[in-house]
């Protein structure tokens, strides 16, 4: 793999995009609903069933797997720039409308869409209940922590971890809980997205404190509260392997980010940050860029 010889292709690319406006303002800060928020401007074909259930992908990984869905009757794409046309060349899979949409910012011009764009059922189903959601946890009662359940978990025993597989890193296990601030105490709340393959990984791998459920801290989502250990956990199910160069690259540097941000609010808050990945190519890809991360090889599958 050469993650590296993309990288002057994908800054041209977004050296040359200027700002689109965003339907609801600023982009939510988390990834699920951001690609929601901008798959919402596209016409769908299906209804949006493939955005939602690639969602909490990232969003070149969404693009390259549902671009068949779009209602291709109503869109059009042009390379008013000309980058697209050489990207599609040099990675000789992408295509011209997937490389327009894959970029950080839609330069003006390039997406015509026919008619107005009425948000797709699915996608307006998800985005109604994330906002619900969200009004729930500003209430009082989310506060609260499921005490039944914390003092089951304090007995549970992890599962054995399977061969080939990475150790969990080491931490504090006393029980902090009582003594972090208010945002930063843990608290329990239903899993984002639908992806079942990803939420069984992540209750049972790292094993997760509040199985079924991602935990708020910091006013950030996790995928899981590790028993036992105060680290919190981001799982990645991609099938990274398979990916192209281009596409391998563009997600590399997508959950970088997101991790570094992660990363940020468990230390703030007096947590381990640990990143579990479905293979070692995609933790070799990630620590060649970023070596300072705990990456953990799960072997879950999709």
């Amino acid at each position: 793999m050469r993650l590296r010889a993309c990288a002057a292709l994908l800054q041209l690319l977004t050296s040359c995009a200027t700002s689109a406006p965003s339907p609801q303002g600023q982009a939510p800060r988390n990834p699920r609903v951001a690609n929601l928020h901008r798959a919402a401007t596209l016409p769908w074909a299906d209804g949006g069933r493939c955005v939602v259930r690639e969602a909490s992908s990232e969003w070149a990984v969404l693009v390259e797997r549902c671009y068949h869905a779009l209602d291709h009757d109503r869109v059009e794409f042009r390379d008013v720039t000309g980058q697209c046309s050489v990207a599609s060349v040099g990675t000789a899979a992408i295509g011209v409308g997937v490389c327009i949409l894959i970029a950080p910012e839609i330069v003006v011009g390039a997406v015509i869409v026919a008619g107005a764009v009425v948000v797709a059922v699915a996608i307006k189903e998800e985005l109604d209940a994330y906002r619900k959601a969200s009004r729930e946890r500003a209430t009082p009662e989310t506060q609260s922590r499921p005490f039944d359940e914390q003092e089951r978990s304090k007995h549970r025993t992890p599962k054995p971890e399977p061969a080939g597989q990475d150790w969990f890193p080491p931490g504090p296990t006393e029980p902090l809980d009582r003594v972090r601030r208010p945002e930063c105490r843990p608290v329990p709340v239903p899993h984002a997205g639908k992806d079942d393959p990803h939420n069984e990984c992540a209750d049972t791998f790292p094993p997760n404190r509040y199985p079924g459920m991602d935990v708020l801290v910091g006013g950030k989502r996790f995928d899981a509260l590790q028993v036992g250990v105060h680290a919190l956990w981001e799982i990645k199910t991609h099938q990274f392997d398979t990916y192209s160069d281009f596409l391998q690259e563009q997600v590399i540097r997508d959950q970088l980010r997101e991790f570094e941000e992660d990363r940020d609010i468990a230390r703030a808050c007096g947590y381990l940050f640990v990143i579990g990945v479905s293979t070692s190519a995609h933790k070799a890809a990630l620590l060649e860029f970023d070596d300072s991360f705990d990456i953990v090889v799960t072997g879950c599958n999709r």
